[in-house]
């Protein structure tokens, strides 16, 4: 399908995408004929060597098709480690895993800040799934880094297994994790799946939800004090509890900082929000046809952070705030993590640009949101500007 509204891919991209799309047809000619959206998610972003985060092109930054908070240059990066120091000396250094990792421009300048403040973590790890992006990583901290900190950077095959303590940080990670979408009916539950038309085109069919689906709607519903009304379709990370709790499990004394685009649930699953949050990214444009170009497309949906909340207390963690993005670098202090003299004009617009853009309401500011989750160290300070727990 060529839309000629988005840039078009090259020949190469295209072939990419069209391996990855009879992947995907291969499997739901073996499920009967359709697959939950959940699954068609997951083989789209990681499928071995095909999907969006599994394959090489380039996702993050001007060339890619978005771009995160560590990617517009340093000052979201330091601000963090300003808030971070305080919760590593309280476990006498610690460790710091970063899931994910992007181009590794976050860890590059997190580790040289929390080096000037004297706070070097013993081992800064990276637990990142793609080969090549891995590679980019060990590149760019490898010249971004003086050889003593390099020497600290490690890269996980998988989530740790032996206790450590320290720092668990994510940045839209969450948002990337596949999701199940649900319609209410006006009998029963439906889970959107994806099957092919007459065409081989890929489209939404509704199947019956599994009795796991069914207790997580009601649960929400629950929550919400209100019955979600029939034809509401949305979405439901129904694994969140279980992944946090292997992410988390290891982490004996510590915290997790997640950031992330999101809600909490009232706002979440709120009426006129009846399709859901899902959207997808392509070369800096918003799309919302998942099935468009898989491989090449970022698929992604908002968090619904109350959930979070909920599966970090169950996994044995304490909430230590809830803030926006902005409320949380204001509290770590990110207007003292700007040097003091920018340099050049250039270097001054380059710097107040990063402020708008990571403060702002109407940018990242609002619409990205930070929650901490604590166990053995006290976090709060990281969300002592306009802690807004009580929303979740």
């Amino acid at each position: 399908m060529i839309r000629l509204d988005l840039p078009q891919p090259d020949a190469d991209a295209l072939a990419h995408s069209q391996r990855l799309r009879a992947r995907i047809v291969d499997e739901i000619a073996a499920h009967g004929g359709a697959i939950p959206f959940s699954r068609y998610m997951e083989l789209a972003l990681y499928a071995p060597g095909l999907g969006y985060y599994s394959a090489g092109a380039t996702k993050f930054g001007a060339a890619g098709d978005f771009i995160t908070a560590p990617e517009l240059g340093p000052l979201f990066a330091r601000a963090l480690a300003r808030g971070l120091a305080p919760v590593l000396a309280q476990i006498e250094g610690g460790e710091v895993l970063e899931l994910g990792g992007g181009s590794g421009a976050f860890a590059a300048d997190a580790l040289t800040a929390l080096a000037e403040l004297g706070a070097t973590p013993t081992r800064y790890a990276l637990l990142e799934p793609s080969a090549d992006l891995r590679q980019r990583q060990r590149q760019h901290l490898q010249a971004r880094l003086p050889a003593e900190l390099f020497a600290r950077v490690a890269w996980l095959d998988g989530l740790p297994e032996a206790d450590w303590d320290g720092v668990l940080f994510a940045n839209e990670v969450l948002d990337a994790l596949p999701i199940t979408r649900f319609v209410i009916g006006e009998e029963e539950l439906g889970e959107e799946h994806v099957a092919l038309d007459d065409a081989g085109r890929f489209i939404r069919v509704d199947r019956p939800a599994d009795a796991l689906l069914v207790q997580t709607v009601r649960s929400i519903e629950q929550a919400l004090g209100r019955r979600l009304p029939p034809g509401y379709r949305s979405e439901a990370l129904v694994q969140l509890p279980w992944w946090l709790q292997a992410v988390a499990a290891s982490l004996r004394r510590g915290l997790m900082l997640l950031v992330d685009y999101g809600y909490p649930r009232e706002e979440f699953y709120l009426p006129e929000r009846s399709d859901g949050t899902l959207v997808c990214y392509y070369r800096h444009r918003m799309l919302d046809d998942p099935f468009w170009m898989p491989g090449l497309t970022d698929i992604t949906a908002f968090v619904d952070f109350s959930a979070v909340a909920q599966a970090g207390e169950q996994a044995g963690f304490e909430l230590a705030g809830f803030a926006s993005q902005a409320g949380l670098l204001l509290a770590c202090g990110v207007l003292d993590a700007m040097p003091a003299e920018p340099g050049d004009p250039r270097a001054m617009l380059a710097l107040a640009e990063q402020t708008r853009r990571l403060l702002l309401p109407g940018e990242m500011g609002e619409r990205f949101k930070a929650i901490g989750l604590q166990r053995g160290v006290d976090a709060g300070a990281l969300f002592a500007e306009g802690d807004q727990r009580h929303r979740l």
